[in-house]
């Protein structure tokens, strides 16, 4: 899967100007290209920030596919797939700033703060656009795979509805209890 994108989508920041932004080939295309393509060798996000910024460039780039598997497994099958592509489809992306990355919350949880700049019509005038952001502070989880205890960076997803009690164990595999870990974030 080839590219010719100039600058990766989440090196656009219409606030700033970016001294020198990498091309989607250097910077979120590999990530992508390993979740499609099987014969790539299992590259994956080092950091949350890093996740963060691929899932943008999956907005942008309409890879719904990519938005589901990088979100904590036990809420996959619980995302709206059509909603999800159609918000993608729809939304006129212009561009990411990273307000602040804390990259350690405890033993595995790590925090984003962004804002997600679109181009939104003026109502007053259909012609006229104006820049909104969706400004978010997005919580990620590092889940080990426990049969070949490979870490993996995963989003948390707030706004899915889940059955899970405080007392029962963690939606990301981690054995404490669902209160004690990914429930102080969610």
């Amino acid at each position: 899967m080839q590219s010719s994108l100039p600058v990766c989508p989440c090196q656009i920041n219409p606030l700033s100007d970016t001294n020198s932004p990498l091309s989607y080939q250097d910077c979120c295309q590999p990530y992508h290209d390993a979740f499609y393509n099987e014969e790539v060798d299992g590259i994956k996000a080092e950091t949350a920030e890093r996740l963060m910024r691929t899932r943008y460039s999956a907005f942008v780039l309409v890879k719904p596919e990519y938005i589901v598997k990088t979100t904590v497994p036990a809420q996959q099958s619980l995302l709206d797939f059509d909603a999800i592509e159609s918000w993608a489809k729809e939304t006129d992306w212009a561009g990411l700033e990273i307000v602040e990355h804390t990259p350690k919350l405890g033993k595995r949880h790590a925090q984003v703060e962004f804002k997600a700049y679109f181009n939104a019509r003026d109502n007053a005038n259909d012609l006229a656009e104006k820049i909104q952001a969706h400004h978010e502070l997005s919580t990620f989880v590092k889940v080990k795979d426990k049969t070949n205890n490979d870490a993996r960076w995963y989003f948390l997803d707030p706004t899915v509805a889940m059955a899970v009690t405080q007392k029962q164990p963690c939606i990301c595999g981690s054995g404490e209890k669902f209160k004690r870990c990914c429930g102080m974030y969610v």
